[in-house]
């Protein structure tokens, strides 16, 4: 069966005047399935209340735009209220309970990319909701609610019936939600945008890699994460995951092409790639990437905590290791090819300039 690599767009599960819920389709991206990954996306507009969810995956989100407030559980541990803005990544490992807030202007988009081997579903996430239309007061009947919580019939029928929303509501302007603290973000949230670069090649672009030392929460979510940059007309090199993991991708912004190389030698995917896509590269397939003029950046996760990547060009390429005679060998060049071969891209492994 050919596998279909295209990249897709969200599709809208629900939404109203707070916001909106998008998640990718394991129907239109078969790979989501075949890999157990999840993706989705929260938007929430001024005033838009997420209420307290939890999920059966484990996960990472990325705050793609704007700022607001979270509220992170951990089990038997206490609220973290937490303010979130633009380049944020938190783990959410499972059994945490998370609401999200957007008191300002423009919509507070927050991206969640996890994997789905222990989920109701493979390629999508099943999210619990404590309360609202479908939260879990509504399953029960008012006796085992009264019993459970102590509390008397026409309480039980106020808490359960004043639930109105879906998912996401929109507050009353003005009213007031926890205040964050700035103390509670230490080991729960690193910013992308301004944390050390684990690369930085001029004029070819920037990594910063999310691991146990920098987000230890990583630890529990069981994969990585990264946020890559590369400027106008720059490329990402081929290369391959050498340790059996998937590059879940997700272009945040600019644009580019991409060509990826499976097995036999033979391109299954070259496209065009913008702002919003999502797209998954097999295990051990050659994925590369030149940016438009705008360049291009993207939120990944690659589903190992500790991924090892083998590059193909660049000064500490496969290539650069193997012997002259192998090469010309393999290749069957003569030994000026070969040599010609060998001392091209020498600058980076990761990120090539445009060529003056």
């Amino acid at each position: 069966m050919e596998l279909d690599l295209t990249p897709k767009l969200p599709k809208k599960v629900y939404g109203g005047d707070g916001g909106s819920y998008s998640a990718w389709c394991p129907e239109e991206l078969p790979m989501l399935k075949q890999g157990n990954i999840g993706a989705a996306k929260l938007a929430l507009e001024k005033n838009g209340f997420a209420v307290p969810r939890y999920s059966d995956s484990s996960k990472v989100a990325y705050v793609l735009q704007g700022s607001g407030t979270a509220g992170i559980v951990l089990p038997e541990k206490e609220e973290k209220v937490i303010a979130v803005k633009q380049g944020d990544s938190i783990a959410l490992p499972f059994g945490v309970v998370t609401w999200w807030f957007n008191n300002e202007d423009p919509e507070l988009v927050i991206l969640f990319l996890g994997e789905t081997h222990k989920g109701h579903k493979a390629g999508q996430f099943t999210e619990f909701y404590l309360t609202g239309t479908n939260g879990i007061f509504t399953g029960f009947s008012t006796e085992f609610v009264g019993r459970a919580w102590d509390l008397d019939e026409n309480t039980v029928k106020k808490l359960v019936g004043s639930q109105t929303g879906n998912g996401i509501v929109k507050l009353d302007a003005g009213f007031k939600m926890p205040q964050p603290k700035e103390e509670n973000r230490a080991g729960f949230v690193l910013n992308c945008l301004e944390a050390p670069l684990d690369v930085d090649i001029k004029d070819g672009g920037r990594v910063v890699v999310l691991n146990t030392k920098n987000l230890p929460l990583v630890g529990e979510v069981g994969f990585g994460a990264d946020l890559v940059r590369i400027d106008a007309h720059s490329m990402c090199s081929p290369g391959f995951s050498c340790d059996s993991a998937l590059q879940v991708t997700y272009i945040v912004g600019g644009s580019g092409r991409v060509q990826v190389v499976g097995a036999d030698g033979k391109r299954v995917l070259e496209t065009h790639i913008k702002a919003g896509s999502l797209f998954i590269v097999p295990r051990f397939f050659v994925v590369s990437k030149i940016a438009d003029a705008d360049g291009m950046s993207w939120f990944s996760i690659v589903t190992t905590p500790d991924p090892i990547f083998t590059h193909l060009a660049g000064n500490t390429s496969v290539w650069k290791s193997l012997s002259p005679e192998v090469l010309q060998a393999a290749f069957k060049v003569a030994p000026e090819v070969e040599k010609s071969f060998r001392s091209t891209r020498t600058s980076s492994a990761i990120f090539f300039p445009p060529s003056n």
